[in-house]
């Protein structure tokens, strides 16, 4: 019955309305204007990197507030075939109404999540860093998995990958820094630092035993030049070593690998995915301007609560999100609730609803704690 869309087709005006009236659109306007303006100059293509730039950020700023006017216009259109719908009792109209009532609120959910994405570093690329936790072996093979379903989450979203650092191990990995470019690719990502634990039968274990293992996941934006992070040449201390390699022609005969060490914070970062030392030295200082940007806010802002989940014991009681393979399937985000039975294709990297329902719970202001006492 006509009157049956009468509430939906409010709510989501309400909805779409609320979002518009934060996202100031003729701010976003003014600034598209403003950048715009920089590429009539003369000599605005000479320098094409800065050029190239600016005209990222037009496009991202675009992608802001295009989608919403499409948005505001789509709901307006739907509000009137109803009220037209509803003055003549055409019924007719109830299935295109319908159609469009249902394709709307979807395009509404997934531009609502983007919009979700308003920090400051939000847009950027991200480096995320797994660190292997208890368990040994079983945990080291955890580290490779995860790596894994991150990789194939990266792909689904046509993202390029590179392998910045990594620490093999005879069961997998015990540490492995990704570098993830693209847009948004950190405020997908940040809801994913935390503990994660595995619950399986071991393929370790001759008497196959059911086996907990753990595993950390870190992430930091990859900043540009316009983010300025302080860092003294005096609180460097650079270590080169050679990298490591499977032997044979893979192995480096130069000290290539690079090791950074932040004095005054005691934050490490290494690289050894390049030959070449002067590009291992770059990826460094990438990313520990990262990691100073994230401790830097941290401290300034006085919210410990995600430094202090990384710095938790990789162990039992800490995780954000149980990985269940027996004796049934099932992984579930602690803070969050979200769960998933299809713990294949979450292990193909089908993550965006835990991604995506962290990002509500965070702008709702729900609490999120760790499922300490909670067996799954």
């Amino acid at each position: 019955m006509l009157e049956d869309f009468k509430m939906p087709v409010n709510q989501l005006k309400e909805d779409v309305e609320a979002v518009w009236a934060r996202l100031d659109a003729p701010g976003i306007d003014k600034k598209i204007a403003e950048k715009m303006a920089l590429t009539e100059e003369p000599g605005f293509w000479d320098d094409h990197e800065k050029a190239e730039k600016i005209m990222s950020q037009v496009r991202k700023l675009k992608a802001r507030v295009e989608p919403w006017k499409e948005m505001v216009s789509e709901i307006n259109d739907i509000q009137a075939m109803y009220e037209l719908a509803e003055e003549s009792g055409e019924t007719s109209d109830e299935e295109e109404l319908s159609a469009m009532l249902k394709a709307a609120q979807e395009k509404f959910e997934k531009l609502n999540i983007l919009n979700l994405l308003s920090d400051e570093v939000d847009d950027s690329s991200a480096f995320l860093t797994i660190h292997s936790g208890a368990g040994g072996t079983e945990a080291e093979d955890w580290a490779r998995m995860l790596m894994r379903m991150y990789m194939r989450w990266a792909e689904r979203h046509e993202y390029k990958i590179e392998t910045v650092d990594i620490l093999e191990a005879e069961g997998g990995i015990k540490s492995v820094t990704l570098q993830i470019d693209g847009d948004y690719v950190y405020g997908h990502l940040k809801g994913e630092a935390g503990i994660h634990r595995l619950v399986r039968i071991s393929p370790f274990d001759a008497n196959a035993r059911r086996h907990t293992s753990f595993a950390s996941i870190y992430v930091f934006p990859v900043l540009d030049d316009s983010i300025e992070v302080d860092i003294r040449p005096e609180d460097l201390r650079i270590d080169t070593y050679r990298a490591g390699g499977k032997g044979g022609q893979h192995v480096n005969k130069t000290d290539s690998a690079v090791r950074f060490t932040h004095l005054p914070t005691g934050i490490v970062v290494a690289c050894q995915s390049e030959r070449s030392q002067i590009f291992n030295r770059q990826a460094c200082m990438s990313m520990l301007r990262a990691k100073l940007y994230e401790y830097y806010r941290e401290q300034k802002e006085k919210e410990n609560a995600k430094f202090g989940t990384e710095k938790k014991d990789i162990s039992w009681g800490n995780q954000i999100r149980s990985y269940v393979f027996q004796p049934y399937t099932m992984v579930k985000d602690h803070r969050t609730k979200c769960e998933s039975g299809n713990i294949q294709a979450v292990m193909d990297g089908d993550i965006d609803q835990f991604m995506d329902a962290y990002l509500v719970a965070k702008w709702k202001g729900m609490p999120m704690d760790s499922g300490e006492d909670e067996e799954v």
